[in-house]
């Protein structure tokens, strides 16, 4: 069972109370998650997994050790005290130790928890699955993928006085359809299942997998691309953290800054870098993401306005970072909303005189992480646009692509949908580097 809040903060403090160490830091995480797997039109597993770990931080001065333990009984507790004390005191000093964040003032929002979603039963997401499973049968198709449903729970705490405690539930939907040589996938994710379009991703995802059938092979080259929503939701994360102030600032990121020797010269935040339609912010209170208002080590995840009009406003600095350069730490880049138009990718496909829409971008691996050019393939519905229609599907093809030069390149944007902690549009480039063709389904 997942403790309370009252319970989850009872256990930190008296984690607190019993250390012995200069300075103490708990962290509590709890969380259950249920998992229904289907496979060739039927039910193939049902999981169900529970964690739970209590995590004591002891400091003696720039001595740090930590300790875990799964169990809440007092004297499991206590040994986990006793033990990350006892390797504190024989640390070696960090290099790059901060002192215990004081107090932190939070919204006074709390995440998203559905009460639906949190005991969901085997049954119900049962019922969900056969509807998907039912749908591909009626046109001869195979569906496969999961449908999950999670809650979680976080509390830490320290020495100084600082508490936080949060916890939240996530549902997930991931649709594959085949049908003879052709595919399409769908993946979806809200903080209620009741918000996933169920019905909408099946049909279109089965829509697509009919049309996706007996692709044509055309040139490698650099065409005029349209990404699907979860297309780009795989290439944006690339970029946001990669937004890594410490990295810029020693010559170790796109967003570095040389001077005329080649040296270091800080970073590009304020630069004119991007495509003025591309917005980004971290925003866990947007409606669809409703995510908690503190970090695991106790920063407070506001509202950040990340990219404005094309224009980097900040890089992400750890508490180390910060503290040297004399700036704020800013926590994590997540969850990341970009924001999109009133347009459906439809409406972007139409004014699309000659490209290529890629429903799903797979196996992304770095080129070169100092410029952020990646490798990677189209998969599951890759099709030819001409005079602003679907003309054919076509084999999938292996990309080389900057991916700073493809944000930069963006012309069009679509609605929004959420995937796990990122909401992001369909966007069109411009112009998208493909290298060969694949054999990949």
């Amino acid at each position: 069972m997942i403790p309370s809040y009252d319970r989850a903060l009872s256990l930190v403090d008296t984690a607190i109370q019993q250390s012995q160490a200069e300075g103490v830091f708990v962290t509590l995480s709890a969380g259950e998650e249920a998992l229904s797997r289907f496979s060739e039109n039927q039910m193939s597993q049902n999981v169900s997994t529970n964690r739970l770990k209590l995590t004591v931080a002891s400091y003696f001065g720039k001595r740090c050790a930590s300790a875990s333990t799964t169990e809440l009984e007092p004297e499991a507790i206590a040994q986990a005290i006793r033990r990350s004390e006892d390797l504190a005191r024989i640390a070696p000093e960090d290099p790059e130790w901060v002192p215990l964040l004081e107090p932190q003032s939070y919204e006074s929002r709390r995440a998203a928890f559905d009460e639906a979603t949190a005991t969901m039963s085997p049954l119900e997401r049962g019922e969900i699955v056969r509807e998907g499973c039912d749908r591909a049968a009626r046109v001869g198709a195979t569906a496969s993928g999961t449908f999950s449903n999670r809650v979680s729970l976080l509390a830490i705490g320290n020495s100084l006085g600082l508490r936080a405690c949060g916890s939240s539930t996530e549902a997930d939907f991931s649709y594959t359809i085949r049908i003879d040589n052709g595919s399409s996938w769908s993946n979806r994710t809200a903080w209620s299942a009741s918000q996933l379009p169920i019905e909408e991703i099946s049909e279109r995802t089965i829509e697509r997998a009919l049309a996706s059938r007996n692709p044509r092979e055309i040139p490698p080259g650099v065409y005029p691309v349209v990404f699907d929503n979860a297309a780009f939701a795989t290439l944006l994360p690339f970029i946001i953290w990669s937004m890594d102030a410490r990295a810029a600032d020693e010559g170790r990121s796109f967003m570095s800054r040389t001077d005329e020797s080649g040296q270091p010269a800080g970073n590009r935040v304020g630069e004119e870098m991007f495509s003025p339609l591309v917005q980004v912010q971290r925003h866990p209170a947007h409606p669809l993401l409703q995510k908690n208002i503190f970090f695991d080590d106790g920063l407070g995840n506001r509202y950040l306005e990340l990219i404005q009009d094309g224009v980097p406003q900040t890089l992400s600095y750890s508490r180390y970072w910060a503290q040297e350069q004399n700036q704020e730490p800013t926590g994590y880049f997540y969850p990341i909303a970009m924001a999109g138009s009133e347009q459906s990718l439809s409406d972007i496909v139409a004014q699309t005189e000659r490209g290529i829409l890629v429903s799903r971008a797979w196996y992304v691996r770095y080129l070169n992480p100092r410029s952020l050019e990646v490798t990677g393939m189209t998969r599951d519905g890759t099709f030819l646009i001409e005079d602003g229609r679907i003309a054919c599907p076509i084999k999938n093809l292996r990309f080389n692509q900057s991916l700073p030069d493809m944000l930069r390149d963006i012309d069009a944007l679509s609605s929004v949908q959420r995937f796990g902690g990122l909401v992001v549009p369909g966007v069109r480039v411009k112009a998208f580097n493909f290298s060969s063709v694949t054999d990949s389904v």
